[in-house]
């Protein structure tokens, strides 16, 4: 009675009456015979049509792991029964069950990666029906696993990425799936992809590499898109940077359509930013094609941004702003520019034009925008452009100051999403995955050197001053030092933040100059101060960070004489230790040094200067300077320099070496120090007697140092 319900009830339930019998055989078989000739029955149906969820989760309820797992390890087929098709009946159970997200996430299928991976570069008849299914089901069960949440995790521990590189370049029977997995793979888990399989994945690009220099079809528009997947982290092999650099040649030099120009120009701006120029030949060829990719660069960011009405392609424009980068870093290089200089000048005057066109851009960008990833992009650009060039533009500049200042602070206090943006920006149009240190997360980092040369002029640096620029930057600087405090790992620190450090110093120091009285009334300064203070005594101890110190040191001392009625310049611990450690800064700058030949020694740098003098020199002067300032404001720094013995030390110096290895500007600089001691202090004046002081001043011509000391 039953069955004659059952077709009934299987049409019911829509279900195939074939599969049903087959199943029923399955769960009925006696022995390993039974259950394989079954599963042939079972196999066979669900290839003839497709099946719906349901279905498929019958059959792994009648099936389960246990079978298909022997049939996979199985080293012992029945009589008349290759080997490989016990293994292609047990895949094609699998690529069944993965087609369920569920079960391609089960542990039973996960734990076949490695068995799955050896089946893609195992050696069989190419032309063998059997094995060519089993290949397909291979995939399908990879591909399947690849997209659960940490199926990329699973397949590069079980050596699928090596698998795949070694099917792709056997180019053997469904080696285009293993490229177009393997791109899956990178696109998910770069970092891990190359840790795991470097010499296959390097193995591959050669490959790629060597296919799109060849390449007359429209394979080679193809490879552009595939290519940037698959340059490393590290270091891009020569030949391969020479394969690339030839095949965009011949793609860029022609005429095309933005179709195919595009992934050209995104291919271009992810060598340019893993590789600098460096990838780009040297000699005529090079310079010309660097020259072109910066113009098309150019001439795409105008069409772009100017056209109203046309949505903006945001990852081909912000890979044109890489290439742009790259022009006015070559543009503003000195020696070894790949450029000539008419192309420097042609370039610059094509990159102003496009900058106009990002400024134009920014202006219209409301407070809605100011969290996409393309403003950021923008911005960064700008800043590259404002690092080198603030003469042109300027009037629109001006006008762009208060946008920047705010959008810079917006990010900054949700410093988060700016990181965020970043590694947005990053995957734009740059990199697959993670940003490289070139794209720093912060919007002020971008701008700081721009910023440094507006506010020598007075127009943008009482625009900036109006926007509250000084007080973000004093919170950004302070918030910057943390990182490098004691409890925080400074060896690991992008190079950036110091640098950032410094560019920020270097705009105090244009606001000291040029705006004392907003250092005086302004309490983010009094904050930075103490910051200084407590900071220098430290830093100058610290191996390698010289040019930094000297920063703080001179920017402390230009502050402590505007802030010197403060009382935390009175003596204080905190200000004792700072006027030390500048001490220790500018007495430890040079060196008596014996000469071959010659009884007198010379004035030389120490060893630790003389690498970064070139730096370092504008700031020891600055310092020099500073310090005689501050000394007869603060009457108890004479006495500290006194038991510092720098006064005394800086005598014994001028006196062991030779009079005409000293400049002049040295000279001034320490006889403006020693006027100024000698001035403020009886003790520091017999002091420097005692160390001859009259008699080296005379050799040296020091006449306000000889009538100082003359006096009692």
């Amino acid at each position: 009675m039953a069955s004659d319900c059952e077709p009934a009830l299987n049409q019911a339930e829509g279900r195939n009456p074939t599969l049903e019998r087959y199943l029923g055989a399955l769960r009925e078989a006696k022995n390993d015979s039974e259950q394989f000739a079954a599963l042939l029955l079972v196999t066979k149906a669900v290839k003839a049509g497709d099946i719906d969820a349901k279905t498929r989760r019958r059959i792994f309820d009648a099936v389960g792991f246990t079978f298909p797992n022997r049939l996979l390890t199985t080293k012992e087929a029945p009589d008349g029964c290759p080997d490989h098709v016990l293994r292609a009946l047990g895949v094609a159970l699998l690529a069944c069950f993965c087609s369920d997200p569920e079960l391609a996430a089960h542990p039973q299928v996960l734990n076949k990666i490695p068995i799955l991976s050896t089946f893609l570069t195992a050696r069989g008849d190419p032309d063998d029906a059997a094995r060519r299914s089993m290949i397909d089901d291979t995939y399908q069960c990879l591909t399947a696993v690849a997209g659960t949440p940490r199926g990329p995790r699973h397949l590069i521990a079980g050596g699928t990425v090596s698998a795949l590189c070694q099917a792709y370049l056997g180019h053997g029977y469904g080696f285009d799936q293993a490229l177009a997995l393997l791109v899956g793979l990178l696109a998910a888990a770069e970092t891990q992809c190359w840790k795991e399989g470097e010499p296959d994945l390097l193995a591959v690009l050669r490959g790629l590499s060597e296919d799109f220099q060849k390449a007359e079809d429209a394979s080679k528009f193809e490879l552009c898109q595939l290519l940037p997947l698959f340059l490393p982290p590290t270091t891009v092999p020569s030949e391969c940077l020479r394969d690339l650099q030839a095949g965009l040649a011949r793609i860029l030099g022609s005429k095309l359509s933005s179709w195919q120009r595009n992934p050209a120009l995104k291919l271009a701006a992810r060598l340019a930013h893993a590789c600098g120029s460096d990838w780009i030949p040297a000699g005529n060829s090079g310079s010309k094609f660097l020259a072109l990719l910066v113009n098309l660069a150019c001439v795409e960011v105008r069409l772009a941004l100017e056209e109203t009405g046309t949505e903006v392609k945001e990852d081909v424009v912000t890979a044109c702003y890489a290439l742009m980068e790259l022009g006015i870093q070559e543009c503003t290089r000195c020696e070894q520019s790949l450029l000539k200089e008419p192309q420097k000048v042609q370039l610059v005057s094509v990159m102003k034009e496009a900058i106009g066109s990002v400024i134009h851009y920014l202006q219209q960008v409301g407070p809605e925008k100011q969290k996409e990833p393309f403003v950021f992009a923008s911005v960064r650009i700008l800043g590259a452009w404002l690092a080198e060039e603030t003469s042109s533009l300027r009037k629109e500049v001006c006008q762009l100051l208060p946008f920047l200042v705010r959008y810079a602070k917006t990010l900054y206090e949700e410093a988060e999403e700016a990181n965020d943006l970043s590694q947005q920006v990053a995957t734009l149009a740059i990199s697959p995955t993670t940003p490289g240190p070139t794209w720093p997360g912060d919007a002020l980092r971008l701008l700081l050197p721009g910023w440094c040369h507006l506010t020598v002029e007075d127009g943008p640096r009482e625009i900036l001053i109006k926007e509250g620029a000084p007080s973000l930057l004093c919170k950004y600087f302070l918030q910057q030092w943390e990182l490098t405090s004691p409890g925080h790992d400074t060896s690991v620190l992008p190079d950036s933040v110091e640098i950032s450090l410094q560019t920020c110093c270097h705009i105090f120091l244009n606001l000291v100059v040029t705006a004392p009285g907003l250092i005086k009334r302004d309490a983010c300064f009094t904050s930075l101060m103490n910051t200084l203070m407590a900071s220098l005594p430290a830093l100058v101890q610290q191996q390698g960070r010289l040019l930094l110190a000297a920063n703080v040191a001179t920017l402390g001392l230009l502050m402590a004489r505007l802030l010197s009625t403060s009382p935390a310049l009175q003596g204080t611990p905190a200000s004792r230790g700072f006027f030390a450690a500048a001490i220790l800064f500018l007495s430890q700058s040079h060196v008596a040094r014996a000469t071959p030949g010659s009884d007198q020694a010379v004035l030389a740098l120490s060893p630790d200067y003389e690498g970064i003098w070139a730096d370092l020199q504008e700031l020891w002067f600055l310092g020099m300077q500073a310090f005689t300032g501050c000394v007869p404001l603060l009457p108890w720094l004479a006495p500290a320099a006194l038991r510092s013995r720098w006064p005394q030390e800086l005598l014994q110096l001028l006196g062991s070496v030779s009079p005409n290895s000293v400049k002049p500007e040295m000279v001034a600089a320490y006889q403006g120090v020693l006027v100024e001691l000698a001035r403020a202090n009886r003790l520091c004046r017999e002091a420097m007697r005692l160390q001859a002081g009259e008699e080296t001043a005379s050799h040296y011509h020091m006449a306000a140092l000889e009538q100082c000391l003359a006096e009692p």
